[in-house]
């Protein structure tokens, strides 16, 4: 199943988006073998301490690192109004497997990707996934990151960053016959990175342990092409990324975590978590707040609470996600409200995970809408297991 989605494009519709070069010797780090052996060789690259993020080699993948993602979100729009939700993250695993003597083809890197498309007016999202082995040969892998900037492909999906470290420009892209949706957007910031924690060093726990180097890239200007189909579009919208690495994200007793990134209408840049026990209360939370032009204001492990609301329940996981919360913050009241329920994903093919993932309004205590943005929910099929 897998091995035969990395060769789709030639199946896909003529007016589906071709092969892209991002899979191409010109595009793709190609050189990542020698990058590999140097990364894992590198005590810092192991290391999750407070340190200074240093650009552009911290958009880049650090590869003695047990976890990383590159996680894009947001909302879309379409020529005739329609508001659509969309999500691509690309996931790397270190494996422990040949670290010692394993060879050049000892499967030390894991690479998964996850996709999805909500249609809010339809009321359904479309989802295709991804999974794939990186070692260091051959030449030519099927899928890799670059660890001098952001370039992380799994055949002809990618995701790629481009430009001044203050002028970020992203394009991504994928199709999924199955799935039967396509798109290439390009990201654009209109900000500067938003450092989470303390300088990009975010804690996930009581323990110094629990963390990680962790940035945020909010206010994306998006544009680029979306088929579903045969159906193609041109699209506009507003996104928002994340970029983790870490070695221990969850604590032993975690379960999972709420997690939102808003883009509000003002500018401004909101981000709130809790990690959760397994019996739902709070073991750790965090977030910041950052006004359009303004100083970022990172919020502590108590000034941050999470309330839920109404609760859906899955057909098909039979789990229960709250679809609407209240979330206290020292930037104030915000109701959370997901504009389409069913927005499960079921990734067990690939990240082995089923987690809730959605486009949301913002409002502010009163109810008026302030922004919008993704939700996060893991942890309410099962347990979460990182690593």
């Amino acid at each position: 199943m897998l091995s035969r989605r990395f060769f789709l494009a030639a199946a896909l519709p003529a007016s589906w988006p071709a092969q892209p070069q991002a899979a191409t010797p010109a595009e793709a780090p190609r050189g990542a073998g020698v990058n590999l052996t140097a990364a894992r060789d590198s005590a810092e690259d192991h290391r999750i301490a407070p340190r200074p993020l240093k650009f552009p080699r911290d958009f880049g993948a650090h590869l003695g690192t047990r976890t990383e993602w590159w996680y894009a979100t947001g909302a879309l729009r379409t020529g005739d109004g329609e508001t659509l939700g969309f999500q691509l993250t690309f996931f790397r695993s270190r494996t422990g497997i040949g670290n010692e003597d394993g060879g050049r083809f000892a499967p030390r890197q894991l690479l998964s990707a996850h996709a999805a498309l909500s249609e809010i007016r339809a009321g359904k999202q479309r989802h295709a996934q991804r999974l794939a082995r990186w070692n260091e040969a051959p030449d030519a892998p099927l899928a890799a990151a670059s660890v001098r900037d952001t370039n992380v492909f799994i055949g002809d999906w990618f995701f790629r960053r481009e430009g001044p470290v203050e002028a970020s420009r992203y394009h991504a892209r994928l199709a999924d016959r199955d799935a039967g949706f396509a798109y290439e957007l390009t990201l654009a910031a209109t900000q500067p990175p938003l450092l989470q924690g303390e300088a990009g060093f975010s804690r996930k726990g009581p323990e110094i342990e629990q963390a990680s180097h962790y940035y945020s890239d909010p206010q994306l200007a998006v544009s680029g092409l979306l088929w579903r189909g045969q159906r193609r579009e041109e699209v506009q919208g507003r996104a928002w990324l994340d970029h983790e690495w870490s070695e221990a994200y969850l604590h032993p007793q975690g379960a999972g975590w709420d997690w939102i990134g808003m883009n509000l209408d003002d500018g401004s840049a909101l981000m709130a978590f809790r990690i959760r026990h397994r019996d739902g209360s709070a073991l750790w939370a965090g977030g910041a707040f950052r006004p359009a032009g303004g100083a970022a204001r990172d919020f502590g492990p108590r000034e941050v609470v999470f309330r839920p609301g109404r609760v859906w329940q899955s057909p098909g996981s039979r789990a229960r996600y709250p679809v609407e919360w209240t979330v206290d913050t020292p930037a104030g009241r915000f109701q959370v409200v997901a504009l389409l329920d069913a927005q499960e994903l079921d990734a067990r093919s690939s990240t082995a995970a089923i987690y809730w993932e959605g486009l949301c309004e913002l409002r502010d205590a009163a109810g008026r809408r302030v922004g919008g943005g993704y939700l996060e929910m893991t942890g309410y099929a099962s347990p979460l297991r990182l690593g």
